[in-house]
């Protein structure tokens, strides 16, 4: 196979995958760490919680107190104290007394269990010290207690390698003492957008000129990814000038990648420059839109020169550049979930090519899901991206397909790690 084969979509995503490497292992503040690889195993300094505690508020007893009580025979309690929370009960419980405590707070050496306040008559008093309460029904031993090292014990591995730390994880880890966090760095990628038609954003473009858009919209997709985007200046269409942007980002990023250029033209540098810089690993995937995909590397560096039209960049960089630097960062799942749906509409399919039909996904009165594509499927446009959130597979060959048929449908906004 040489770089101008068209090859499937599943050997251009096992060729960039399998060529790019796991980022080196830095440490960051755990809060740092949310979305990112855990590197290495993460253990508590203390039990969690490190005493036992109340898991509301109500009344530390024995269990052993309310044998027998009933709502014809309830059973009296003398209140001796009161526990708030970060409070500690210096005293003893005696035969038939209980200690009134909150929400958190560490429980008394004699106490085994809490009863909610709700399950509690005051019996004309108001629950505090030195008054009575009776208790109408027994209850089990622990019942409302959160023991001591209920979440973990101290030097438990809590978060091991390859765990992704969630929100919750940081509160996790940081209640175990776990401030400092080894991690996969993320890459650091650059993207250009190539093209003497482009103007930035800010300006009007005049006649012959449009907005520069896609370096915008891969920047996003590579911060979506977990990685950091690092937008540089618009390159034109000079064979020269791509050579020498190509090369200076490459001594500086982890991870190249250009938009436009990426065919055949008179005015198409990228795949000239890989080859003639560095070493051209592929420039055709048999998927539409995107076929024109280049992928090789420049002094060391992956350079991936995505084609010009939006959502050929896009379907590009979601298909084979996003699984590469999550591989990069460490992450176990890598591809988009899939999930089969059937097609609201006929489609008709006049290319034998893989197609990804920008599309909406929606689950229908039996809970099966219904896809429907975007009626225009231009791959020069956005806004239908926007308003997508799936992509329907037409399979290669020219079978078309019909309403009700099923199809496999690519989730854009699903986690990796979900499996459906």
């Amino acid at each position: 196979m040489t770089a101008e084969d068209m090859i499937s979509l599943e050997e251009a995503r096992e060729l960039v995958v399998s060529k790019v490497n796991t980022m080196p292992v830095e440490t960051v503040p755990v809060l740092d760490s949310v979305g990112r690889v855990c590197a290495s195993e993460v253990r508590s300094d203390i039990d969690v919680s490190p005493f036992a505690h109340s898991a509301m508020d109500g009344f530390a007893l024995r269990a052993s107190e309310l044998e027998g009580a009933s709502k014809d025979g309830p059973k009296t309690l003398k209140v001796v104290g009161a526990i708030g929370a970060g409070d500690v009960f210096e005293g003893s419980m005696g035969a038939g007394e209980c200690v009134r405590i909150m929400t958190g707070a560490c429980l008394p050496d004699d106490a085994d269990t809490v009863v909610k306040y709700e399950n509690v008559d005051y019996m004309g008093g108001d629950g505090g010290a030195g008054t009575e309460v009776a208790f109408d029904s027994p209850v089990e031993m622990g019942e409302n207690v959160r023991p001591a090292g209920d979440e973990a014990k101290a030097g438990e591995v809590i978060v091991r390698p390859g765990e992704v730390i969630s929100c919750a994880g940081v509160g996790y880890l940081a209640s175990c003492g776990a401030l400092q966090i080894d991690t996969y760095a993320r890459p650091r990628v650059a993207v250009m957008a190539t093209g003497s038609e482009l103007v930035p954003p800010s300006e009007v473009p005049c006649p012959g000129h449009i907005r520069e858009s896609n370096a915008y919209a891969i920047a996003a997709c590579i911060r979506a990814a977990g990685a950091e985007a690092a937008m540089l200046p618009i390159v034109k269409d000079d064979y020269d000038e791509l050579a020498r942007a190509v090369k200076s980002a490459a001594s500086e990023f982890d991870f190249v990648i250009t938009t436009g250029g990426a065919a055949n033209g008179d005015f198409d540098f990228i795949k000239k420059v890989v080859a003639s810089e560095g070493e051209l690993l592929m420039t055709l995937v048999n998927m539409r839109p995107g076929k024109a995909q280049t992928f090789g590397f420049v002094d060391g560096t992956p350079v991936f020169g995505l084609p010009g039209n939006p959502a050929a960049a896009y379907c590009g960089f979601e298909m084979i550049i996003r699984p590469a630097l999550r591989k990069m960062q460490g992450y176990a799942h890598l591809e988009h979930p899939c999930v089969t749906a059937r097609l609201t509409q006929d489609v008709r399919k006049r290319d034998p090519r893989r197609i990804f039909m920008r599309s909406t996904l929606t689950k229908a009165a039996d809970g099966s899901y219904e896809v429907t594509p975007a009626s225009n499927q231009s791959s020069g446009l956005f806004g239908v991206i926007q308003r997508s959130n799936c992509m329907a597979i037409m399979p290669e060959g020219l079978d078309s397909k019909k309403t009700g048929d099923e199809v496999r449908c690519v989730l854009l906004d699903v986690p990796e790690e979900i499996e459906l």
